[in-house]
């Protein structure tokens, strides 16, 4: 947390679409990942480092690409990784796959974020949004709720309710793969919870019979977007998942889009997203060395 500051400069130094591009998004896989930081040539480089081995977690950070910064840090993760196939630099933009092809590296996609206009998902208008909106007024005519700003105080409640999404997920999706992203997501969740007040968040909640059921919250990407990082809700109330967050991307007009982030490669998590009709998918690279070892 302490190195907030320095990060957010180097963050600053060009605006960024990609949802990794934001401290936020850095610090959450702080339980996941041993992170690493230094600053060479006026570049930050963000490594994240497990038992498997060690990448970059996005560009180095500068006001300039820098060959020079490319060509250490692929020595730094050769160093530490004993198959060298695992050095990578994750979340490139597409505007910079030329500059590592020139290099002679390999770019290959890795996901996409969805961006939304922020105004079409505020007010559902029109066909495409008709079941969306159908559910959003069913939940407003049949529950008594409260809307609420995020408070630390319901930290626990959030966790419990987390817990409890996780396990009905669990229930409907046996794959393995699927199941560990799911306690990945837990434990990024406790971190973020953790250290909330620090890490600029801004969120609601739903409350139901004094309990709640619903939250959401995210951070400020740019001037232009907002991401929504996490939404989690029961999933028993018919509308409570749209009302939310309607109602959120409602308040958040000073931003033109809201970012609900990638769909972790995960079939159903892109057809609820492709669902709100994104206005633009925004492309992820990864950039490895070519075949030819160069």
């Amino acid at each position: 947390i302490k190195n907030k500051s320095l990060f957010d400069r180097f963050l600053s130094l060009k605006a960024h679409q990609l949802s990794t591009y934001a401290f936020e998004n850095i610090y959450i896989w702080k339980g996941l990942f041993d992170i690493k930081w230094f600053v060479s040539q006026d570049s930050l480089c963000v490594f994240f480092r497990d038992k498997i081995g060690c990448f970059l977690y996005l560009a180095p950070l500068s006001q300039d690409k820098k060959p020079e910064v490319i060509k250490k840090v692929f020595q730094i993760m050769d160093r530490l990784n004993k198959n060298k196939d695992i050095s990578r630099i994750e979340n490139i933009a597409e505007a910079d796959t030329s500059f590592y092809k020139d290099l002679s590296y390999a770019c290959q996609n890795k996901s996409y974020d969805y961006l939304c206009l922020r105004g079409d998902l505020a007010k559902l208008r029109g066909d495409k949004f008709k079941s969306k909106r159908a559910c959003f007024n069913y939940f407003i005519k049949h529950y008594e709720f409260r809307y609420l700003p995020f408070s630390l105080k319901y930290r626990d409640d959030c966790l419990e309710l987390y817990n409890s999404w996780v396990k009905e997920r669990k229930a409907k999706n046996l794959d393995r793969i699927y199941q560990g992203m799911l306690e990945d997501s837990r434990r990024s969740l406790k971190n973020a919870l953790d250290n909330y007040s620090d890490l600029n968040f801004i969120g609601r909640l739903v409350r139901i019979n004094k309990k709640i059921k619903a939250f959401t919250f995210g951070f400020q990407l740019n001037q232009d977007t907002f991401c929504i990082l996490y939404e989690i809700t029961d999933l028993s109330i018919k509308g409570l998942s749209q009302f939310i967050f309607t109602g959120f991307c409602s308040e958040l007009e000073n931003y033109k889009y809201i970012n609900i982030m990638d769909d972790s490669g995960l079939e159903n998590l892109k057809k609820v997203k492709l669902s709100y009709y994104p206005a633009k998918l925004i492309p992820a690279y990864i950039v490895k060395r070519s075949r030819d070892g160069s």
